[in-house]
């Protein structure tokens, strides 16, 4: 008994050394749950994204273009891989993410505290406001915000996003009309079915450019600001880690001022899309 006695505490530790021999370090590079580590071992990082002017859009023949689609491609290429955009519904692409549809979404998504119970996001790499294009049918003589905020105007906006919740905030007293399609959305301003649309800047001033006979600006720029960032699943800190680097990266290069300038204060890339 007394040598059992003497054992039992080299026995203790040496089960203590076996077991922490088989824990994974957390820190290592080769970490399997890495959604960074998978994506270069594929050789592909798949981008979940949904249409809208300027951020992404099909040009003539299809292919897909914007700011968005150049930050996306940009990081891609520095990670030394190919990308595959999947385009997704914006109503459903957070729960696509969280069910591994892609490793990322990158699509001017806002920053909200809601959405960040669900998923990470990154440090911001723009910053955007909501607009009101209106009708000249409908809202003919309405101007400023709150002429817009009374019962019996009708907002469109998109599905799932942010334009909801400012148009919710900033416009409680009127009916939203929701649509999973952006075009839908301003083709019922167009068509003089909604008296205006609530959209992310500068689409809204795109689009009274666009269609000068049918719809205007009733407010001058944006009456909302919103930090926009990339979304990853929870727990990834290695993805995110890197994700935050490289923006700060371009950030500091200037290319993402350069792409956001030329996307969002020319109109040099029209002529690719008409």
């Amino acid at each position: 008994m007394r040598i059992v006695s003497r054992m039992t505490p080299i026995f203790i530790l040496a089960v203590l050394v076996i077991a922490l021999a088989g824990v994974p370090d957390a820190s290592s590079a080769d970490n399997p749950d890495s959604v960074v580590e998978q994506v270069i071992q594929r050789g592909v990082l798949r981008v979940g994204m949904s249409t809208f002017v300027p951020w992404a859009m099909k040009d003539k023949t299809g292919k897909l273009i914007g700011f968005e689609i150049d930050v996306a491609r940009r990081l891609a290429e520095d990670m030394g891989v190919d990308v595959e955009f999947v385009p997704t519904k914006w109503s459903g692409i957070i729960p696509a993410l969280l069910t591994g549809k892609f490793d990322v979404i990158i699509g001017g998504m806002g920053i909200l505290p809601s959405r960040n119970l669900k998923v990470n996001f990154t440090n911001p790499y723009d910053f955007t406001g909501m607009s009101l294009v209106a009708s000249k049918k409908m809202a003919a003589g309405m101007m400023g915000i709150e002429a817009f905020n009374k019962p019996g105007i009708i907002i469109a906006a998109r599905l799932g996003s942010t334009a909801v919740t400012a148009t919710k905030k900033y416009l409680p007293n009127a009916e939203i009309r929701m649509f999973d399609d952006e075009a839908q959305a301003y083709q019922e301003v167009v068509n003089g079915r909604v008296h205006a649309v609530v959209g992310s800047a500068p689409t809204p001033a795109f689009q009274a450019i666009k269609y000068p006979d049918k719809l205007f600006l009733p407010i001058d720029g944006t009456f909302t600001r919103e930090p926009i960032g990339f979304a990853v699943q929870k727990g990834d800190v290695d993805t995110l880690n890197y994700f935050n680097n490289w923006i700060g990266y371009v950030e500091a290069e200037g290319w993402l001022k350069e792409r956001k300038t030329y996307w969002f204060e020319t109109k040099d890339w029209e002529s690719q899309i008409q």
